[in-house]
């Protein structure tokens, strides 16, 4: 399995230290209130557990199920809710927590999406940014790493549904890379 990591990113301890640190900024914004964070699936399940750890605000968690790749190493741009929320969000305060933003479209979409259910708060906090790769300008408020245009694989993220449970970020070896990318 670690045959298809071409370099290690961002490691384990690394990876823990700056999530505990997000989890003071967020328990410090939302001191006095209750927060709601809503995790992407199925990568931001690792960075969501996690976070919620280091928060000490209440809070309650729910999930939203996200297609824009499919097996492809690119969005398609096209967005496709495959679970929403079972928790109504109308008056809310909401932290959408999502692995990586690459072109910004998913999240925009989402974002849209959200908004229009009317919480009393909507902001994002990501492990992951690629600027270099943005379509689409989103506000987010918390971020982890900004990193290389690299498609990165581990702690959450995944290629072809592969690589999710390694305790690090990595970049995927360019010999796996499918022809194109």
């Amino acid at each position: 399995m670690h045959g298809a990591v071409g370099e290690i990113l961002i490691d384990e301890e690394r990876l823990q230290s700056r999530i505990r640190e997000l989890g003071d900024e967020v328990s410090a914004d939302y001191a006095g209130r209750d927060l709601l964070l809503i995790g992407v699936l199925k990568g931001a399940v690792f960075f969501l557990a996690d976070l919620m750890r280091h928060v000490t605000v209440p809070c309650e968690i729910d999930f939203m199920a996200i297609s824009s790749y499919g097996a492809s190493t690119d969005s398609s741009g096209v967005v496709r809710i495959l679970k929403d929320l079972d928790i109504n969000i109308e008056g809310r305060n909401v932290l959408i927590v999502e692995d990586i933003i690459d072109s910004g479209l998913t999240l925009s979409y989402l974002m849209r999406n959200l908004e229009s259910r009317e919480p009393a708060s909507l902001e994002v906090c990501c492990l992951l940014t690629k600027p270099e790769r943005r379509e689409i300008d989103v506000s987010v408020r918390y971020v982890g790493f900004e990193i290389p245009n690299k498609f990165v694989i581990g702690y959450g993220l995944d290629f072809a549904e592969r690589y999710r449970n390694l305790p690090y970020v990595g970049v995927l070896h360019a010999e796996l890379m499918p022809e194109g990318t």
